[in-house]
């Protein structure tokens, strides 16, 4: 087993950051990815994986009318430009829990990580579920609340907050 530990930095992309944002995404951007640079930063300096991933959607006339964002090839699918980028650890996923990409889950299978750390967005969505997900297969996981968005009300986080809590993740 590796003593290696990865940091997964989950959707901190345009659509959700950016002045252009739809009004649903009200996350602090500036705190936020402040937070998240800043992790990234300890990671990286102990020599641990920091592994970014993107929420893309297909390219097709339903997801750009009825959904919006996170469209493949367009500028608010990109990262953040505020987000530091340490690494070429990059997947993409098409649903919310990052173990449903093929390419990431045998990455992390295959790295054996000893530790899985999450930040991102957002706890109720993407970085609750991927947690969830990890819970099923990794050694010890974190959510570190400091760097994790959230646009729904306090029981809903809360509703969350025991979920994760009830999977083993725990919350820093």
């Amino acid at each position: 087993m590796s003593d290696k530990k990865a940091l997964v930095v989950i959707d901190m992309q345009n659509d959700y950051l950016w002045d252009k944002r739809k009004p649903m995404f009200s996350y602090d951007t500036d705190r936020l990815t402040a937070e998240v640079n800043e992790l990234i930063h300890t990671f990286e300096q102990s020599g641990d994986d920091v592994i970014y991933i993107a929420h893309i959607l297909p390219d097709i006339v339903t997801n750009r009318l009825f959904i919006g964002f996170s469209i493949r090839n367009t500028p608010g699918a990109e990262l953040y430009g505020g987000l530091d980028i340490v690494s070429q650890l990059f997947f993409e996923k098409k649903l919310s829990n990052s173990f449903t990409s093929k390419p990431f889950r045998e990455h992390m299978a295959a790295m054996d990580y000893s530790e899985v750390h999450l930040c991102g967005l957002d706890l109720c969505g993407c970085v609750g579920k991927t947690a969830l997900g990890a819970a099923k297969s990794c050694k010890k996981v974190y959510v570190h609340q400091n760097a994790v968005g959230s646009r729904f009300d306090s029981k809903r986080q809360s509703k969350m907050i025991i979920a994760l809590k009830n999977a083993g993740v725990i919350s820093v």
